[in-house]
């Protein structure tokens, strides 16, 4: 088990670096690592220097946290992430999330790529998370599973309003603003890192998901369970498909293309919701 002591000692590694206070935690997904590189007066910190934290294997998925400013507010952006696939634990893939509480981080913005199942959705839509469905933990491949520890959250956490409010109101107004297609809906949490077959596709639909993904639930569960405030966001890099024997098909690099889209537009909502919001 990860003990708080070793979220501390990464913490300490980390302020070994910076001199600034960080507000906001950042986590970029697939194709979404060049938002990072926007940050003002940043210091690149490798994942290697940092004790405990884990690497991501997946192309794309750069292993840096980025501690700069963005939009006057002190970011620190998890440049890649680690998923549950890679043979990590859900505290392994967590850690990074404890360690920005432990910073003093109050404020997590997730972001991640995901198919779209909502017929709606085209490529390159930004989805708003405002409920989620988590299927590894719910049956029993949590990241709050095991020993709590009570100074941190409380052994039972209320999920009734993971995503906060003020948060995606900020964020709808912006896109409104910028006339970006932006969506409110349902991420349906998979663990992969096979893409979904056309069966699985009509039963999230059937369930009641809009995008799917393999990632941002477990983030959420733990920084919900330490009083973070969450906003999530997922970028629709690809149309999923529901028919057996279809001539198309799902690949990562198609997810990487659309990110080239996609990082503009969820650049320009970040930069909005900082500059409105008090933190």
């Amino acid at each position: 088990m990860i003990q708080r002591e070793d979220y501390q000692r990464a913490v300490s590694a980390i302020r070994e670096r910076i001199d600034l206070q960080p507000e906001v935690g950042l986590v970029l997904g697939s194709g979404l690592g060049p938002l990072a590189d926007t940050l003002d007066a940043r210091v690149v910190v490798p994942y290697e220097d940092i004790p405990g934290w884990p690497r991501s294997t997946v192309h794309a998925h750069h292993g840096n946290l980025v501690i700069g400013k963005l939009e006057g507010r002190v970011v620190a952006a998890q440049q890649g992430r680690a998923h549950f696939y890679e043979g990590y634990s859900m505290q392994e893939v967590t850690f990074p999330i404890r360690v920005m509480h432990e910073l003093g981080i109050g404020t997590v913005v997730l972001t991640n790529a995901a198919g779209g199942i909502n017929p709606d959705f085209e490529v390159g839509d930004l989805m708003l998370l405002e409920d989620h469905i988590g299927l590894p933990g719910l049956v029993g491949a949590g990241p709050l599973m095991g020993p709590n520890d009570d100074s941190v959250g409380p052994r039972f956490p209320s999920m009734t309003r993971a995503y906060d409010r003020e948060l995606r109101r900020c964020a709808l107004e912006v896109a409104r603003e910028n006339d970006i297609p932006m969506h409110s809906g349902v991420y349906f949490g998979l663990s992969g890192p096979a893409f979904e077959t056309p069966a699985e596709i009509r039963m999230i639909r059937a369930l009641g998901g809009d995008a799917v993904g393999m990632s941002t639930v477990h983030e959420v569960l733990v920084a919900r369970h330490a009083g973070m405030r969450v906003m999530a966001c997922s970028g629709v890099t690809n149309r999923t498909i529901d028919v057996v024997d279809s001539d198309l098909d799902v690949n990562h690099e198609e997810v990487l293309e659309a990110g080239k889209v996609i990082v503009p537009r969820l650049t320009t909502i970040l930069k909005g919701v900082l500059k409105r919001l008090p933190l």
